[in-house]
């Protein structure tokens, strides 16, 4: 059992986004095993560990614009966000196949009309999209994310990874790569939810209007 089910303190933090997001909890305790997206101990702690570790990220996004989920697997962070952020267009790209069938069956069970699927790898996208955000929850390290993903973002534009404790250190290690690809400030934040749980862990990633050279 989840431990927050129930817990007021859950629908206070998501306000209008909670129905889509109790919902897509539901989703993900009735399928998410039989399909796997996740493992057999998540299922308690989905809200802690999941859901509102992905809702934490909607505080460093845009409010409108394109948002691109890389990597978005069972949804997470990307149909959270998609419900949280209404007025922001939520790309989900994702590699595998049944995933991609998944994450189709989410959005239209859930009515996310703000919500595009398409099967690809981030990179297969390069000048084909170009997104105000670009969200990723457990892909890869930073310096290849960064080959990934900034060549997918307008000047200006903001990558935001979740990351755990070793996010500075990933920071460190990307800097040649972030530098050479046009990544500019750059900052590990952390970003909580309900009072008494742990923080998100995240890095933000703002593309420079000019590609350093």
């Amino acid at each position: 059992m989840d431990r927050l089910a129930g817990d007021p303190r859950v629908e206070s933090y998501l306000g209008p986004a909670f129905p889509v997001v109790s919902a897509f909890h539901t989703m993900l305790t009735e399928e998410g095993v039989l399909r796997g997206l996740i493992g057999p101990r998540e299922v308690a702690r989905l809200w802690e560990r999941h859901l509102l570790n992905s809702a934490a990220v909607a505080q460093h996004l845009p409010g409108t614009g394109q948002l691109v989920d890389v990597g978005s697997g069972a949804g997470l962070p990307g149909v959270v966000l998609a419900a949280m952020l209404p007025d922001v267009e939520v790309v989900l790209v994702e590699p595998m196949e049944r995933r991609v069938d998944w994450l189709s069956e989410v959005v239209a069970r859930l009515r996310l009309d703000n919500v595009v699927v398409r099967r690809g790898r981030a990179e297969e996208f390069h000048g084909a999209v170009e997104a105000e955000a670009v969200t990723a929850r457990a892909v890869a390290p930073l310096d290849r994310l960064a080959r990934w993903t900034l060549p997918l973002l307008v000047p200006g534009g903001v990558l935001v990874a979740l990351k755990g404790r070793q996010a500075a250190d990933e920071v460190e290690a990307a800097r040649h790569v972030l530098r050479k690809l046009g990544g500019g400030a750059t900052q590990v934040l952390e970003a909580g939810t309900v009072e008494g749980l742990e923080t998100t862990t995240v890095v933000r990633v703002v593309k420079d209007a000019a590609r350093r050279r």
